[in-house]
């Protein structure tokens, strides 16, 4: 196996023209853009940056930003787009410990602590599961929620989703 790195550069013979293949590269070393340098700038025209800003829209890992949506399924365009919301939560009616507690404690007293049973309260636990479908990607997330207004909030979101996509 001949040497990767034989040293010195060979001299050019003075009668073969041809470039040094050691030589620094016209324009400078970083000219186009090697070893992880980004290319020279080049003057006279802006180049286009590109549309960063804040989302329009985040439903879990799916955003929307301008007329692209944006997930791990790819890139989609917003026009034309279906979504759908599934709501798998669910609501329980269920008294409270302290609500026992305290018709124990003041059962003594004329049988009023047993008003204290007719305490109840609701825990919604679950997700939503929301949907996309564009330019032949399709992309679902499940929205963890604990509240009944958490899942209103998502299914809104959705239907300002549903109304800017067309």
């Amino acid at each position: 196996m001949a040497n990767q790195y034989p040293g010195t550069p060979p001299e050019q013979p003075p009668g073969q023209p041809g470039p040094n293949p050691y030589a620094t590269p016209p324009g400078g070393p970083y000219a186009e853009g090697a070893y992880g340098y980004p290319a020279a700038p080049v003057y006279g025209y802006p180049q286009p940056q590109p549309a960063f800003g804040a989302p329009l829209l985040t439903l879990g890992d799916i955003a929307v930003n301008g007329d692209t949506i944006v997930s791990p399924a790819g890139s989609m365009p917003l026009r034309g787009a279906v979504w759908t919301a599934t709501d798998m939560s669910r609501t329980e009616e269920r008294i409270p410990p302290h609500a026992i507690v305290l018709a124990i404690l003041f059962f003594l007293l004329c049988f009023v602590g047993l008003l204290f049973l007719l305490m109840k309260e609701r825990v919604t636990t679950g997700f939503v599961q929301v949907g996309v479908n564009s330019g032949g990607r399709h992309h679902s997330t499940m929205i963890p929620v604990q509240s009944r207004d958490q899942v209103v909030y998502v299914l809104n979101q959705v239907s300002y989703a549903q109304s800017i996509s067309v």
